[in-house]
């Protein structure tokens, strides 16, 4: 799994911000600080969900030491959102598999990738 930081801040007169300096764009909000923390959670598995349905790489996590260095970021505090398995990285792969069961699961699944990533995390929670 990997973790990367978020950035809550607070004015007197908002609810709490959040932002991810590694996914410019990526914001949230909450009223209180736990709702906050559960809106990141949210935003950036949707963002990067988003980004791997759209075949972008994800970057590297920056530091601690390089995020809360830049200047802008003095005013907030930092904390690690770590992302599940089901939104890392995605790789390419070629299968091969009969031609009868291919036309199977393409009756069934709108989605043959999907299907086939299911099936597998379910045989190997069974196993």
């Amino acid at each position: 799994m990997t973790s990367y930081i978020g950035l809550i801040r607070k004015e007197a007169s908002s609810d709490f911000g959040v932002d991810f300096p590694d996914f410019p764009g990526c914001v949230s909000a909450g009223a209180t600080l736990d709702e906050a923390r559960r809106m990141a959670q949210e935003a950036i598995e949707l963002h990067v969900s988003g980004m791997v349905e759209d075949g972008e790489e994800l970057p590297s996590p920056s530091s601690l030491e390089v995020i809360m260095g830049n200047p802008e970021n003095s005013d907030a505090v930092a904390f690690l959102v770590t992302l599940p398995e089901a939104v890392d990285r995605t790789v390419r792969v070629n299968i091969t598999l009969p031609e009868r069961l291919l036309r199977r699961i393409d009756e069934r699944a709108k989605n043959r990738s999907a299907f086939l990533a299911r099936a597998a995390e379910k045989a190997l929670a069974e196993s």
